[in-house]
């Protein structure tokens, strides 16, 4: 799609330029640029992973295919890493083995945009930017162990981005530092159209691929599948450990076909951002998510279009329905009806509490669904009670 020279300079201008909500890497350095770095930065999670010689489950699965799809749009072969680095060095201050934190490491990088925000993008001197958003990249991997461990009980584990809460908190009080400083964070928007044909041919060949696979693995059989519709989802729901790899591959090339064709129906576009809803689908359909508890969610979003002030093919509204699958397991947990009022509760919080954070934590829908799911699970549970 690209030449080297040109995805080399792609590849700079990812990594100088600002990535906080919603930045295409795709409309920033090019399609090959933003496919390489994707491309390096998973083999380099994997790699990670390898070397720990950490077992392969669902939550591998899901944390590999989240550092693709977000290396479309937000993390990129650079900023990633002083976060990585404050987890590790909390696992050093508690005198514990940094295996048992590398997926919220690797999760936690949803707070990148803002390294990159310090480090380029102030009006400060560069000795002191940079230096400073290390420190800030360092500081936040080193709180987000202890706040996501008790963060979980806020939401009882129905919102399946829980590290997206955690890190809408630790945004929610960055940014509110700085603007008290008078360091604000402008509105962005780069989002490209136009490559839905090629993307479509690329993402269906992927999907039908792990289809493929799963059903060889799987004894040429579609045996297991359907186990996964017995599994509310919620945390955690580790679908390669319950029902096995093969089975758990099947499910997400089938999910990965259904995000699909939702964009493609709906006249959405194909790009950094959508593809990494899409790709965060497929990760957590190994980890939580099946057609019988996303589609209500889906649903929810869709109606709530046909009565708000938006159209469900805005920007926004097409990443709230592929984000907001976090919250599959209120459906699979208390029904459709209430996946259907989740999605729609949703479709309106996830575009207000951007502004708290500034658009520096990209798993903005995960704020947004702890929200949700800490006010509506003890609402659910009371009138299930008084039933």
């Amino acid at each position: 799609m690209d030449t080297p020279e040109g995805i080399l300079r792609g590849l700079q201008q990812i990594i100088l330029e600002p990535d906080f909500l919603i930045t295409d890497y795709i409309g920033v350095g090019g399609l090959g640029a933003a496919f390489v770095n994707a491309g390096i930065l998973t083999l380099l999670a994997i790699f990670i992973l390898y070397k720990m010689e950490i077992k392969v489950t669902g939550a591998t699965i899901s944390t590999v295919w989240l550092m693709t799809g977000f290396g479309l749009f937000g993390k990129n072969i650079f900023n990633v890493w002083f976060i990585m680095a404050g987890v590790w060095i909390y696992t050093r201050y508690q005198r514990d083995k940094f295996i048992k934190y590398v997926y919220i490491g690797l999760f936690g990088t949803s707070l990148a945009p803002l390294v990159t925000q310090m480090m380029f993008i102030t009006n400060m001197s560069r000795w002191i930017s940079i230096p400073l958003g290390m420190a800030m990249g360092v500081m936040i991997g080193f709180v987000l162990p202890p706040l996501s461990s008790y963060l979980m009980r806020v939401h009882q584990g129905f919102n399946l981005y829980n590290i997206g809460f955690t890190a809408g908190i630790i945004g929610t009080i960055c940014v509110s530092v700085l603007r008290s400083y008078g360091l604000n964070m402008e509105s962005r928007m780069i989002w490209t159209t136009g490559n839905n044909g090629i993307l479509s041919i690329f993402l269906v060949t992927l999907f039908i691929l792990l289809i493929g696979i799963g059903f060889y693995l799987n004894g040429s059989s579609v045996k297991g599948y359907k186990s996964f519709y017995k599994y509310s989802g919620r945390l955690i729901t580790d679908f390669v450990i319950l029902e096995g790899f093969a089975p758990s591959l099947l499910n997400m090339g089938i999910n990965g076909l259904f995000a699909t064709a939702y964009i493609l129906m709906i006249r959405g576009d194909l790009n950094g951002p959508t593809i990494g809803g899409i790709f965060t689908i497929v990760g957590f359909s190994a980890f939580g998510k099946h057609l019988g508890n996303m589609s209500p969610i889906f649903l929810g979003v869709f109606l709530g279009s046909l009565t708000k002030v938006w159209s469900i093919n805005d920007p926004n509204i097409v990443l709230a329905a592929l984000f907001g699958t976090t919250l599959a397991p209120i459906a699979g947990e208390f029904g459709w009806k209430y996946g259907i009022l989740a999605g729609f509760l949703h479709s309106s919080v996830v575009l207000n509490v951007g502004f708290l954070h500034g658009g520096i934590n990209l798993y903005n829908n995960g704020f947004s669904g702890g929200i949700v799911a800490a006010t509506l699970i003890p609402i659910i549970e009371a009138f299930k009670k008084e039933g």
